[in-house]
Order: C-alpha cells, then structure tokens, then sequence
C-alpha cells in the first residue's frame, strides 16, 4: 500500500514537473516565433519602403518623360505653325503684288477706254453727218428717178417686188421640176434594178408546152377499127368524152377537136390505150373514158398542190387547187397556163422580197392570176372577171381578188402586191420566145402595126422590128416638127392599144433627122 502510495506520489511529482516542463518550454516556443514574426515583418516593411521608393522614382521618370514628350510635341506644332504663318505671310504678299498689278492694268484699261469713246463720239459724229449727207443725196436721187420714170418710190418697190416674185416662183418651177426628173429618173433606176434581179434569179426555160390534139397511130387500118361498123365506134368515143375526132387523108393520124382542154386531154389518153389496147368497141370505149377521166382528175389535183408545194403556200380552197391542175392543159399562144401561173408567182415572190412587201402574198395572187382561164371555155366573160368571181367564192382576200382583176389593167391596184403581179405577168408573157403564134397570124399582126403607122400625115417609112414589139416610124423633117413627132408616137401608141390584140407591150419610136451630103471633088 506504502509502495502503492509512494508510486503514486513519485508519479504526481514527475507529471507536475513534466508539465512545468512543457509551458518553459512552450513559452519559450512562443517567444522565439514572435520575434520571427516581428523580424518578418519589419523584412516586409522594408521591402515594401523600398518598392514604394521605386515605384515613386519610376512615376517620377514615366512624368518626366511625357513633359518632355509633350514639351517636344509641342515646340514641334509651334514650329509647323509658325511656318505656316510664314507661307501665308507670303501668299497675301504675292495676292497684293498681283491685285496692285491688275490695279495698274485697270487704271491703263480705263485710260484707253476713255480714249476710244471719245474716238467712237468723234466717229459717230462723223457717220451721223455723213448719214445725213447720204439721206440727202438719197432722197435728190430719188426726186430725180421719180421725175425720170414717172414712178413713185411706192409703185417702184411693188414693181421690183413683183419681179422679184417671178423670179422666185420661175426657180421654183425649175427646181421642183429637176427635183421630180431626179425622182423619176431613180424610181426608173431602181424599178429596172429590182426587174432585172427578179429576172437573174428566176432564169427558167421559157414554157412551150402545147395541148396535143393529134394522136399518132400504128397504121392506116386502125381508122377503119376507130370509126367501126357503121361508124358507132367514133360516136360511142365523141359521146364519152365530148369532142369531135376528125379523121381524114392525113397518113397515120387523128385529130382531137374540142374547146375544153381537158375534155381533149380524156379523149387523147383514151384513145391512145385503145389503140395500145386494141379491143374498140362501145363498152370499152366507155370503160376506158371513165377510167382517164378519173387519172386526169388525180392528176390535175397532184399538179395543184405540187405548184402549192413548190412555192410554199396554204390554205387555198381544194377547189381551186384543183382549177390550178387544169391549167396544165390550158395554152395560150403555146404557154402552158401552169407554168405561166408558177413564173408570175416565182417573180412576184422576188419582187416583193426586194421591196419588203407581203412575199406570200405576191406569191399567192400571182399563182391564182389566171385561175379564170381554167372556166372560161365554160363561163362567159373575161378570165380576171371568172377568176375574181371564182376566188371569191372560195375565200380569197380582197388583195388577191383586186390582183386578179387588175393584173391586165381592167381595174385600178389597191396594193403594191397587184402592181408586182402585174409586172410579173408581163415578164413571165411578154419575154421573148414565151409565147408562140402561127406564122399566118404574126405576118398579119406586122402588116398591121406598119398599116396603122402609115396612116399619119408626115410619115415616110415604117418598121416592125423585134418580132413585133417595137415600131419605128420615119417621118419627112419637112412637113413634121418635133411636136407633131410626139403627137404621132403618142397617137399611134393609142391607136395600137384599141385597135389590135398582141402579147405584151409595144414601142413606138418616132425618128426625125435631116441629111445633107455634099461630095468635094
């Protein structure tokens, strides 16, 4: 128990020496970081002086230098300035150099002005006296032409003045007179220009078919097969087709009558595959006629639109398509009414794209001119009467009905389209070679012209050269004077108009000369 005591007791002491100990030692722990502590912070203190000090020093030279900078910036400015200040010192010395120097100009400026007017008052006083003078002479001058030619001044003036207008309207006349030859002369040009071009470009062979109305055969005995017994072959084939069949002495041919061309073609075609045939009898006849009667039909139709075709037109009635097939076997003084009609719309086209008119038009009217000679074996009255009546029946526009009606002069042209048709028509018809006539009718139309020139006083000889489309008439310079020879060309072309049909257009060429020879010998 002593001992327990006793352990006890020494534990107590050393536990409160320990503890003592402890706070020594830890008060002495403490005071040795307290004085760190004050030595760190008089270190930062110090630092921070010194950072202080730098900081300061360095604003001071950062200050210094942006005085100096703007003491620079600005000693600079004051410089520009004053140079400145010098240049304009300058100017405004060279501005009143130059305005004192215009001063000196003015005042000399004013100096001569002053001189001329006084020279211009001294001038006008001297024309003033010198008007007065003139006036004065003027006006004795005028007394005295007054007392001469027994003429006021008024009734003067109105007398030049008259003849100052005939003078005036007489060089009117003779401008307005060359003006209109100028005018005439190149309407001429340019209508032979465009005339020649249609012609260069449409050179096509003249046309010379011809309706054959002969039909050749084998042999003599077939005559005897075509009249038959008692002459019923004959009358069966006049019958169906409607034509005369003149068989005669004439060796190994037939002759085919009839005013209808196409009525002559049907008998031609039938009797030719008769005879190729060779079985003639009434049936046959009949057969066979109605059988070509059918192949002329689709033929003249296949004629029409190939024609339509060719010129790249539309739109026309079948029916006239199909009167334009039998044109093919219409002819007039040997020209084939077809290709006549293609021609004229071919160089109406031309024409008409030279002028810069309506080209499908041109080309439709010329192409349906003639379309009355397709009926007027059947129809009475003229071809352009027929063919208007006919268009005009199948829709045709008035252009292309007054073309119709006007191409040979009938009637008036509304539009430049039936003056080009017209032309076309004499170019296509009155063309040397593109119609023939028999030999008996041109010697009488020749007789004729010369007959009708021989009838006017004066004239000597006469001559129908170029087939007949020219007349030249010789007249005696004796008893004819330069105007009768207009009158007789003149008349004599009137003459020829109403009294004889040909082709075309005729000349009418008046020669009046005088010759004197003499021989030295």
């Amino acid at each position: 128990m002593d001992n327990i005591l006793m352990t006890v007791v020494f534990l107590l002491v050393g536990a409160g020496a320990g503890f003592i100990a402890a706070s020594a030692m830890k008060k002495s722990a403490s005071e040795q970081k307290e004085r760190e502590a004050a030595e760190s912070a008089k270190r930062m203190i110090e630092q921070a002086r010194i950072q202080a000090e730098t900081i300061k020093k360095e604003s001071d030279l950062a200050a210094m230098d942006r005085i100096l900078a703007a003491k620079t910036e600005m000693e600079e400015e004051l410089k520009e300035r004053r140079n400145e200040l010098g240049r304009m010192e300058r100017r405004l010395a060279q501005k009143e150099e130059h305005l004192e120097r215009k001063a000196e100009q003015l005042d000399k400026r004013e100096q001569e002005m002053g001189k001329r007017e006084k020279d211009i008052r001294k001038a006008e006083t001297a024309v003033g006296e010198k008007t007065a003078e003139a006036e004065r002479l003027v006006a004795e001058q005028r007394t005295a032409l007054e007392h001469v030619s027994g003429l006021t001044a008024d009734e003067a003036k109105r007398e030049i003045l008259r003849r100052v207008e005939d003078e005036t309207r007489f060089e009117a006349a003779k401008l307005a007179k060359r003006i209109e030859e100028e005018a005439t002369e190149e309407a001429v040009r340019n209508g032979k220009k465009i005339l020649s071009l249609a012609i260069e470009r449409y050179a096509s062979d003249y046309a010379a078919d011809a309706t054959v109305s002969a039909v050749t055969l084998p042999s003599d005995e077939m005559k005897g097969r075509i009249i038959g017994r008692e002459g019923r072959n004959i009358r069966a084939l006049e019958a169906a087709t409607g034509v005369d069949l003149i068989i005669d002495d004439t060796p190994e041919s037939v002759v085919i009558s009839s005013f209808d061309p196409v009525r002559r073609q049907v008998a031609k075609v039938s009797l030719e595959k008769l005879i190729a045939d060779g079985r003639i009898h009434p049936a046959r006849i009949e057969e066979l006629v109605e059988k070509s009667r059918k192949e002329i039909d689709l033929n003249m139709k296949e004629e029409g639109e190939k024609a339509l075709f060719d010129l790249g037109l539309h739109g026309i009635h079948p029916e006239l398509v199909k009167l334009l097939g039998r044109l093919k076997y219409r002819t007039s003084y040997g020209q084939n009414g077809l290709q006549h009609s293609r021609e004229v719309a071919y160089l109406a086209g031309i024409m008409a794209s030279e002028l810069g008119v309506d080209t499908k038009l041109a080309k439709r009217a010329g192409l349906l001119h003639d379309i009355g000679k397709a009926l007027d074996h059947e129809i009475e009255g003229t071809h352009m009467a027929i063919g208007v009546d006919v268009a005009k029946k199948y829709g045709e526009n008035a252009k292309v009905l007054n073309a119709i009606a006007s191409h040979h002069g009938d009637e008036d042209p509304n539009c430049i389209e039936s003056s080009l048709v017209a032309a076309a028509d004499a170019l296509s018809a009155a063309r040397p070679g593109a119609r023939r006539e028999s030999l008996e009718h041109y010697m009488k139309r020749l007789e004729k012209l010369e007959e009708l020139a021989k009838s006017f006083k004066g004239v000597s000889k006469c001559y129908a050269i170029q087939a007949g489309r020219e007349i030249r008439v010789i007249v005696r310079p004796e008893d004819t004077t330069d105007e009768a020879c207009y009158m007789i060309s003149r008349d004599l072309a009137k003459r020829i108009e109403a009294e004889m049909s040909y082709p075309g257009q005729i000349k009418v060429t008046v020669i009046r000369e005088s010759r004197h020879v003499e021989y030295a010998k």
